[in-house]
């Protein structure tokens, strides 16, 4: 049975199709311990500065889940300062056969992964306590497919730490406002000198709210390839976007709900 009353378990599954993602009713029960966790734990320590559990469900839980789409069903998950498990925790319970490296650095949100990984009985998933910028050693040495960063730190930064681990045809996962075309523009260096580049912008809307985000995703190469010279052009998409890949799918998820 689910942890969820019935307008959390109604939100969840309404907002989870708007953006083509179905949920089992194991998964809904995974959701409902995850949610009762993080809102226990939240009353000792802070995880969120949200309070109510239908804004986590639509702030944390759908932006979290909103890539899983795009994802393939198995391979190695990165996920990049969890803090309290976004967005590596859903996507694993949306695609559980996801083996998931998380890297925090704070012992008690280390400690609060775990036991929602115990609660949860999230197999193939490990927390680990450290920095990516100076723990590489405890990560896997084979790379990951998927490397994600959820609000970790400015956009070159973010792909300076994480680029090395990207395995050729994998995919970083990113989360921004707005505007991030100059955040692109400034690592620029990052994505040539590691064969990265935009695959899709996906501009999106969470339920009730007014302002856009986007959804980056990038993909490293899987061969070598020169990238054009583009000296004197402005326009980010064809600096990181070989032609023959289309740089924008708007989905935009319905502001009524």
């Amino acid at each position: 049975m689910s942890n969820l009353n019935r307008e959390e378990e109604a939100v969840l599954l309404s907002w989870a199709r708007d953006i083509c993602v179905e949920l089992s009713v194991s998964q809904i029960n995974l959701f409902g311990i995850y949610l009762d966790e993080l809102c226990e734990w939240n009353r000792r320590m802070n995880l969120t500065g949200l309070t109510s559990r239908v804004a986590i469900i639509r702030d944390l839980l759908i932006d979290s889940l909103f890539p899983a789409r795009f994802l393939p069903e198995e391979g190695w998950l990165l996920d990049v300062g969890s803090g309290a498990g976004f967005p590596a925790i859903p996507l694993k319970i949306c695609k559980p056969k996801l083996r998931v490296h998380l890297v925090e650095a704070s012992l008690k949100k280390v400690s609060f992964l775990k036991q929602v990984i115990r609660r949860a009985n999230l197999g193939r998933t490990e927390v680990i306590r450290g920095r990516i910028e100076a723990d590489g050693n405890l990560l896997n040495k084979e790379g990951y497919n998927i490397i994600t960063a959820r609000a970790l730190a400015h956009l070159p930064k973010t792909l300076t730490w994480c680029a090395p681990y990207l395995n050729p045809g994998g995919l970083f996962i990113n989360f921004q406002g707005s505007r991030f075309e100059n955040a692109l523009r400034e690592g620029r260096d990052v994505l040539k000198k590691h064969r990265i580049f935009l695959y899709r912008a996906i501009p999106y809307k969470l339920p009730g709210k007014d302002s856009e985000r986007h959804l980056l995703i990038f993909k490293k190469n899987e061969r070598e390839e020169q990238f054009p010279d583009m000296k004197g052009r402005n326009n980010f998409r064809i600096l990181f976007l070989p032609d023959d890949i289309p740089s924008i799918v708007a989905i935009n998820m319905p502001k009524n709900v």
